[in-house]
């Protein structure tokens, strides 16, 4: 075993100054030699009375790396491997020397510890990080034969030598000597080599404050998942049950951490333990963004930004399993960042949009922002600000959320409640409003009932006096009818002359109707007063395509609502709007509505044979525009002739409704006016 106490040969003193000159020109050659030349030494723990506890500072112990994993304890004491121990203190590519970057190397701890001879205590050394994989310890006893403790989270616990949550290992230390310990560490994770010596007494003290503390920081957490449970459980509100399973895996997250559930819940079962410790982070992560999302209303409040989160959730949680599975690289952690700076950016847009239960959230989120702070840099070994506090931040921030949180929720729910009372409220005022408005129709009704009782019996009175007269006036009809028999003869005759005459009329009268048909009178100012304006040939056309009935053509649904422009149609399921003059002959037009009815009408009522010189001088358009147009009109009469359904005796209307040439054609009439 090498001790710290090693002697130093010193030059002795002779009588010539030569001598004396040359020793100090040596000595003044070893002091400035390269100090790479041989390793550097550890400085030794020094226990003094009055001293409880002491941390394990990096540059008290050295540390050597077997990337190989196959060196012993006595390969470890030979000279070859004893000189390459290096300080925890010195760097390495910016990195401490005193951490585990590689998680396939086995790492060497050497840590030489001496007392005076006052101290009587008995002394442990207490490793942190309770999930490193395999650990052993190796003493030296009075004889200085090393014996081993072998221990980690891949061995059950029962393997420890003390049931305690972290590593602890007791030292056997003499007074007024220097004790050498090793430790073999192989971790599948990066961590540092943090620690801390403690005798019984403070060890006791911190045994009771620790776990009371951590009891306590349980206790609230299971009140707060049983208080929040039965409140789901009477009301049925779904925030309060994703609240619960939040806190159930913050509990099972620092059950995994701190190493409690190892001791307590799981000791027999490593394999677990490793699962909760990989799977814990990322369960934590699921259940924070579906609660939180629905908190704060996201997928309403924000639903353009909430399908992101979402995504980068899932993603995120894809990622730590493929890292904790396969990768391993040890800073998995990162991959929280972007998911909770998003739900942190959610939270505050939220409570810009007036949502006041989000500042609590922010508040409570904020609190656990700097306990991870300090869990990140304890994670990559900076040595910063590790006192007690920081260690059981998180816990402390996590309390703290959890609290908020609840008060959060108890806020949101109170806030939906007023919101309730506030139209509850309002629905009585207007219930109030309708039931007076029923008391006064049933008063109106009251009074309309006795006007009817009035007016019945002024109708009796009346209905009688009018019988009489009937009566009377019945008497005088017979004798009238007696009179009119007489004149029957003569009205015979004058019959077969007025059905001459019916006859007549009804000859011209159809031929008045042919000859407006034909268009022999109607002008256009005549048409125009039948369809003054576009809106009046809109409002027509309109009638005239959905006579049956509205059909949406893109789903086949049948319910519709107006659309911006005037007499179309959109669809209510698909949002597919249709105007009026879509699929009809009038379909993309570029001259009047009002024009092209007419022009319609003429051509139809000359079966074709309208000139476009006479259409052009009537319509006041162009010739080869009124050309194309009739060229158009004649080819959807003949289309219409062969129709199945033709009637010979149908209007010209049945002409507008063809929509076979009418998206191609639009841009040829365009031209053809443009030219």
């Amino acid at each position: 075993m090498m001790s710290s106490t090693r002697k130093v040969p010193r030059f002795q003193a002779v009588g010539s100054p030569c001598w004396r000159i040359l020793g100090c020109l040596c000595l003044l050659l070893l002091a400035f030699q390269v100090p790479g030349r041989a390793a550097p030494r550890e400085d030794t723990l020094r226990i003094h009375g009055g001293i409880n506890e002491l941390y394990v500072d990096p540059s008290r112990y050295a540390v050597l790396e077997d990337p190989s994993g196959r060196l012993t304890l006595p390969d470890v004491l030979s000279p070859r491997w004893s000189g390459r121990f290096q300080s925890g203190d010195v760097t390495s590519g910016g990195k401490q020397a005193g951490n585990i970057e590689n998680t396939e190397s086995a790492y060497w701890l050497r840590i030489s510890v001496r007392t005076d001879d006052s101290d009587e205590h008995h002394w442990y050394l207490e490793m942190f990080d309770s999930h490193i994989n395999d650990l052993t310890f190796y003493g030296a006893n009075a004889a200085g034969q090393y014996s081993a403790v072998r221990t980690g989270a891949d061995f059950p616990f029962t393997t420890r030598p003390y049931s305690y949550k972290n590593f602890l290992f007791s030292l056997r230390l003499q007074s007024g000597q220097t004790h050498t310990y090793y430790l073999r560490l192989k971790s599948s994770s990066k961590t540092s080599f943090l620690g801390r010596l403690r005798n019984e007494a403070m060890l006791s003290s911190h045994f009771q404050s620790e776990y009371g503390m951590l009891g306590g920081f349980y206790g609230v957490l299971l009140i707060m998942v049983v208080y929040n449970l039965f409140i789901f459980l009477f009301i049925g509100e779904q925030t309060y049950l994703r609240y619960v399973a939040y806190v159930l895996s913050c509990s099972l997250l620092f059950l995994s951490e701190d190493g409690l559930g190892f001791e307590y819940i799981w000791p027999r079962l490593p394999w677990l333990n490793q699962i909760v410790n990989a799977g814990a982070p990322i369960l934590l992560l699921l259940t924070f963004g579906y609660y939180a999302r629905h908190f704060l209303d996201a997928p309403q409040r924000l639903p353009r930004f909430d399908p992101w989160v979402r995504l980068v959730l899932l993603l995120s949680a894809g990622l730590l399993l493929l890292d904790t599975v396969f990768i391993q690289s040890g800073f998995s952690f990162w991959l929280y960042l972007l998911p909770y700076g998003m739900l942190y950016y959610a939270a505050v847009k939220v409570y810009r949009q007036g949502f006041r239960p989000a500042r609590i959230f922010l508040l409570a989120q904020a609190g656990v922002a700097v306990s991870l702070l300090f869990l990140i840099t304890r994670k990559l070994g900076v040595d910063f600000f590790n006192n007690p506090f920081t260690v059981y931040s998180m816990n402390v921030a996590f309390v703290f959320e959890v609290a908020v949180l609840s008060y959060a929720l108890g806020d949101k729910i109170k806030s939906i409640k007023d919101a309730t009372i506030r139209a509850q409220e309002k629905l009585v005022k207007q219930l109030h409003k309708k039931h007076l408005a029923q008391d006064r129709l049933m008063e109106q009704l009251h009074q309309n009932q006795e006007l009817k009782d009035q007016l019945n019996s002024d109708l009796e009175a009346q209905v009688a006096r009018r019988t009489e007269e009937l009566r009377r006036q019945s008497e005088t009809i017979v004798a009238q009818n007696r009179e009119l028999l007489q004149a029957n003869g003569l009205l015979a005759l004058q019959s077969v002359a007025i059905e001459k005459l019916n006859t007549d009329l009804q000859r011209d009268l159809q031929q008045a109707q042919a000859a407006r048909v034909l268009s022999k009178e109607v002008d256009f100012g005549e048409f125009s007063q039948i369809y003054p304006d576009k809106d009046a040939c809109l409002s027509y056309l309109a009638d005239l395509k959905w006579a049956n009935g509205y059909r949406c053509r893109k789903c086949g649904h049948e319910k519709y609502c107006d659309a911006r422009e005037a007499h179309a149609r959109r669809c209510t399921k698909c949002r597919y709007v249709e105007s009026a003059t879509a699929y009809t002959m009038l379909q993309k037009c570029k001259f009047s509505i009002v024009k092209a009815l007419y022009a319609v009408f003429l051509i139809y009522t000359h079966k074709g044979n309208y000139s476009s010189q006479e259409l052009s001088r009537v319509l006041e358009l162009r010739q080869g525009t009124c050309w194309s147009f009739s060229q158009k009109v004649t080819e959807a009469m003949r289309r219409r002739r062969h129709a199945a359904d033709y009637d010979e005796n149908e209007g010209w209307t049945h002409v507008l409704l063809d929509a076979t040439a009418t998206a191609e054609d639009a841009p040829a009439l365009a031209e053809t006016e443009r030219s």
